[in-house]
């Protein structure tokens, strides 16, 4: 496919906010495409050149492009500046200054181009990176080029989520009940672009044959919550009941000595825990494996563990060494993927559990995440207490003979954090999707409220439940505002769902965790709007900590969530 056919679909998806049309433009897209290009549109259209788990930057600032907008347009840097002043984008920016017809690139070759800046390193990068990109800009048009600068600084944002994609894919086939295989695939490799190739090169037989591979990172399984310990064993019978750990998720991926580690959105965090790394290397009795757990700092002295704020701070791309003295890591694994060639995300929990404990050479940094076996409401809660008094979260039960869901949310696991006594005693984490600019004391700041959303898996959007402005503090809103407005966005996200307009609006990527009175009904809210117009709201929201980096907005609670939980509130008031 040429690059200028490509960029005709970026502009129709750009122009449309309807989810529906999305899928009709993104399936048309893919009909067109072959095999050789497809995984590579998919990352395009997406922002990214590779899955984010691969952890490939392009590198480029917004001083950088206009260097190189200047150097192949030969136009002043100043004058590039000021028309960038003046349009408020670089696209547009580039679309002005670039005005001849281009060379006719193929996606192929625009694609490689952009990858050799983003590999550029070491000493003279920065000036081989403007002269690739310059290059790359002197062969294609001005309507290439608009959308070359948008993607190389990361503001393309045509708002194609996952889910869309593959929805997409399926309706490309001609088959949308392909979809659950597509999504199957996808949760066992989290790269959408090798499951659409494999899908083009060896049909939906090699689809139905897609395994866990070890590198490849497994959509992490997630928690259902359930008020009471009584429902719990009402729902799932007797359970493993585990400790719920206030640290970093983290699936660990041994292939012999070479170990990979990602969080739980996918991002890879391998330099960040070198202990852990070592461990694995030297106690995990497997030349290839892939396990789950939960990482917290804790005191060397008194095995302490330390909430979430402390363990936040390894963290971090530079000074580890240091912060790993102070704040040492301890890795509870509680869940065993893969194993010398054997998939365990089909067995039953129990036999993944065992094989788990019979891998685990004893050692200070490794260890099994506590467990007990019961189906006594009583035990769970007395144990959910004791967890609660050591600084924990609460516990998580789980069903003995599920398999691992990966990507999803079910009963198979259940998490109970803390009871509701007729107010909303939990903490949400919702997306931000635009804020609200500072009046009185917080007009110096330019921020005075963040509109925060939950998401709706069905739809793929986000549905706002909330304005929140309090809870950070005059330094954090400073940060937050400088933030936001770098991913600010003229117009509402073709994946926001909102009544409200916010001063300004911002693409959906950041997730806070906030405490709430209550749940209530609200007119002014999409989450879970009824017919008559009605959805829900928190109310008198504070924020909890800052940025919740360590989530994707597709971590966010779902609007299924929100409406669970007012249903457990209204039982607790009504008791």
């Amino acid at each position: 496919m040429k690059f200028l056919r490509l960029t005709d679909y970026f502009e129709r998806l750009e122009g449309t906010t309807k989810r529906l049309e999305m899928f009709e433009i993104l399936s048309d897209l893919f009909k067109e495409s072959n095999k050789e290009d497809i995984d590579k549109i998919i990352y395009l259209s997406q922002g990214q050149l590779l899955p984010p788990f691969l952890g490939l930057e392009i590198g480029m600032s917004e001083k950088l492009l206009i260097r190189s907008i200047s150097d192949a347009a030969k136009t002043p840097t100043k004058k590039v500046a000021d028309i960038f002043k003046r349009t408020g984008d670089l696209g547009k920016t580039a679309e002005e200054l670039i005005t001849w017809k281009g060379q006719d690139l193929t996606v192929e070759k625009v694609y490689e181009e952009i990858r050799d800046v983003a590999l550029t390193a070491g000493a003279g990068s920065v000036e081989r990176k403007i002269g690739y990109l310059s290059s790359l800009l002197k062969g294609v048009s001005s309507k290439e080029a608009k959308y070359i600068a948008r993607f190389v600084i990361g503001r393309l944002r045509l708002g194609i989520g996952d889910p869309t994609v593959l929805e997409a894919l399926a309706l490309a086939q001609g088959n949308r009940t392909l979809r659950p295989e597509l999504e199957r695939a996808y949760n066992l490799c989290s790269d959408l672009g090798l499951v659409a190739k494999t899908l083009l090169e060896k049909g939906v037989t090699g689809v139905k044959k897609f395994h866990v591979r070890a590198g490849y990172p497994i959509r992490m399984a997630l928690c259902e919550r359930l008020p009471s310990s009584e429902e719990i064993i009402e729902k799932i019978g007797k359970a493993a009941v585990e400790a719920k750990y206030d640290g970093f998720r983290v699936q660990i991926h041994k292939n012999k000595n070479n170990i990979d580690m990602f969080s739980r959105n996918l991002e890879r965090t391998t330099h960040m825990f070198p202990e852990i790394r070592e461990a694995v290397r030297n106690f995990i009795k497997a030349d290839t494996a892939i396990i789950e757990g939960e990482s917290l700092a804790y005191n060397e002295a008194t095995g302490e563990l330390y909430p979430f704020q402390v363990t936040i701070q390894r963290k971090r791309k530079h000074g580890i060494e240091d912060i790993a003295k102070e704040y040492p890591l301890k890795f509870f694994a509680f869940d065993l993927l893969y194993a010398d060639g054997i998939d365990y995300t089909e067995k039953p929990y129990i036999e993944r559990r065992k094989n788990l404990e019979t891998l685990i050479k004893k050692n200070p940094i490794i260890e099994p995440s506590a467990l007990f076996i019961t189906d006594n409401p009583r035990a769970i809660y007395k144990y959910f207490e004791d967890s609660i008094e050591k600084g924990l979260e609460g516990v998580v039960a789980k069903r003995l003979d599920a398999p691992y869901s990966a990507g999803a949310r079910n009963f198979n696991w259940i998490k109970l954090k803390r009871s509701y006594h007729g107010e909303l005693a939990d903490t949400i984490d919702i997306c931000i999707v635009g804020y609200f600019k500072g009046r009185g004391l917080r007009a110096k700041f330019g921020i005075g409220a963040v509109l925060g959303a939950v998401y709706d898996p069905k739809t793929d959007t986000f549905k706002t439940v909330t304005k929140v402005g309090s809870g950070f503090s005059e330094e954090e809103w400073e940060r937050l505002r400088k933030i936001l407005d770098k991913i600010s966005i003229p117009h509402k996200h073709a994946r926001v769902d909102s009544l409200i307009e916010p001063d300004v609006w911002v693409e959906p990527r950041y997730v806070i965790t906030v405490m709430a009175d209550e749940i209530t009904r609200s007119p002014g809210h999409t989450a879970g709007k009824d017919k008559e117009g009605i959805g829900y709201a928190l109310r008198f929201p504070r924020a909890v900590g800052f940025l919740r980096e360590d989530k994707k907005p597709e971590d966010a609670n779902t609007v299924k969530e929100i409406i669970e939980m007012f249903g457990h509130q209204k039982k607790a008031k009504a008791g």
